[in-house]
């Protein structure tokens, strides 16, 4: 099975490549803007692609010619965003209407990462057929590449939400709330964590681990891949804390208001995960055990 990926050197597709390079069942195709970082270079699988150049999309299709396509590339800076909706709308929605006409045109299969930031968060945890709200440009954008999936008449094609994206991975441009987390924590100066967004964090390897599954099991429709643990993000920084045994006393609770962010977040997202663990046997860990798992990683 031929699959490619997009953003391969980003956080979920460093997951993906380390899964994916030595699985026997499958031929890597690993794509990303500029040279692969990825801990062990991959050599002719690797082609730097710049996917919001629909020239270089087609010529990388044509010349690999995938059967699966994971798109993990995007611009997920919920504020860069708002700021500059020109620059998301170019990465999260044009560069994702050049994959899908390129792999329909191939019949591949796409599987498309999108968010719970496509939701209004009154009402999360949300099933995967609740109807969408969302309230930044971010969630707009990719709402707006969900549907250009939906709509574009692909034989195959699935998408695979997800909340908070946390974990380890080599030369990242940004890093996660729990890895901040454990580093402010560390430092011992005092942080502000807002106590009114409640989300349920995913460790990278599980949400490859999803993506792999609807790939194998040619599944379609829309999948939510997210950890199984809820909370709000003063909780979730306080839970780094105990794991790490850190002082969390630094801590002060605020509401989102007060932080002043040019994009508006969600409260209360999560998600219902009985789809995924029914028709694609995913089985997220629970956060500490995640944590386990980032531990084992730095140490």
């Amino acid at each position: 099975m031929r699959i490619l990926v997009t953003g391969s050197n980003g956080l979920l597709g460093q997951k993906l490549v380390v899964a994916l390079r030595e699985d026997p069942e499958v031929e890597l195709i690993a794509t990303s803007r500029g040279a692969d970082r990825t801990p062990a270079p991959l050599g002719d699988r690797y082609r730097s692609l710049d996917i919001t150049l629909a020239a270089e999309v087609d010529a990388v299709f044509d010349a690999t010619r995938p059967e699966v396509v994971i798109h993990t590339a995007a611009m997920t800076n919920v504020d860069a965003c708002e700021l500059d909706p020109a620059a998301c709308q170019l990465q999260n929605v044009v560069a994702t209407e050049h994959l899908v006409r390129a792999a329909k045109r191939l019949n591949a299969h796409f599987i498309h990462l999108s968010t719970d930031f496509i939701f209004d968060g009154k009402n999360g945890p949300y099933r995967e057929e609740d109807a969408p709200a969302p309230l930044s440009i971010y969630g707009h954008s990719k709402l707006d590449s969900e549907l250009l999936v939906m709509n574009a008449g692909l034989e195959r094609w699935a998408i695979a939400r997800t909340i908070i994206v946390y974990g380890i991975a080599e030369g990242l441009s940004r890093s996660n709330v729990v890895l901040w987390a454990k580093s402010a924590l560390e430092k011992g100066e005092p942080i502000k964590v807002v106590d009114d967004q409640w989300r349920m964090p995913t460790l990278a390897e599980d949400l490859a681990d999803g993506c792999i599954r609807i790939a194998k099991c040619g599944a379609t429709g829309i999948f939510n891949l997210s950890g199984p643990d809820g909370m709000n993000i003063l909780e979730l920084v306080q839970r780094v804390g105990a794991f790490f045994h850190l002082d969390t006393s630094v801590v002060t609770p605020v509401k989102s208001d007060s932080l002043g962010q040019p994009a508006e977040r969600p409260p209360r997202t999560g998600f219902v995960l009985d789809k995924a663990r029914r028709e694609l046997g995913y089985a997220p860990r629970g956060f500490e055990a995640g944590l386990a798992v980032l531990k084992e990683q730095l140490s």
